[in-house]
């Protein structure tokens, strides 16, 4: 794991699946909270499901550029997470944020490390690096507002 490009794709999946720096992740944080806490709103806060889809919105976008399609992303509709009435549905959100992760962490690390300076998609974007990191960060951000918000809803459930 030499390559910069694995590298990355390390720092990503630590952030979904474990293993970093901050000892917390998103897998290990969502584990335990059931579909009513996910949805469950305080304040002005977003619910964890939106923080969730939030975060999946923009790794599912750049994905599909990975995939070699065209990037379609609007900050409009990132939080338009789908309804969420059971825990079903809820599994089905967490299932696709797990599987969306280790396909893009796939395909980083089949990056080669020059594409790193390249455009994503448009130059108005910038490159490949700038994005890469910016999943990253956007994810640890949001990642600690998921810990917060859980921890409001469980002191309150008297846990």
């Amino acid at each position: 794991m030499n390559s910069t490009t694995a590298q990355i794709a390390k720092q990503f999946r630590e952030i979904h699946f474990g293993g970093n720096w901050t000892a917390s992740n998103l897998k290990d944080n969502l584990k335990d909270v059931t579909w009513q806490q996910a949805t469950t709103k305080i304040d002005s806060l977003n619910t964890i499901a939106a923080l969730v889809y939030h975060i999946n919105y923009y790794v599912s976008a750049i994905l599909k550029v990975l995939q070699g399609e065209a990037l379609e992303a609007h900050d409009k509709f990132s939080f338009d997470v789908p309804s969420i009435q059971s825990q079903q549905d809820w599994e089905t959100l967490l299932n696709k944020v797990w599987t969306d992760a280790e396909n893009f962490a796939n395909l980083v690390e089949q990056l080669p490390d020059e594409k790193l300076n390249e455009f994503l998609a448009d130059e108005k974007y910038g490159n490949y690096f700038r994005n890469l990191h910016g999943i990253i960060e956007h994810s640890h951000y949001h990642l600690g507002q998921i810990v917060i918000i859980k921890k409001i809803i469980l002191q309150g459930e008297g846990k």
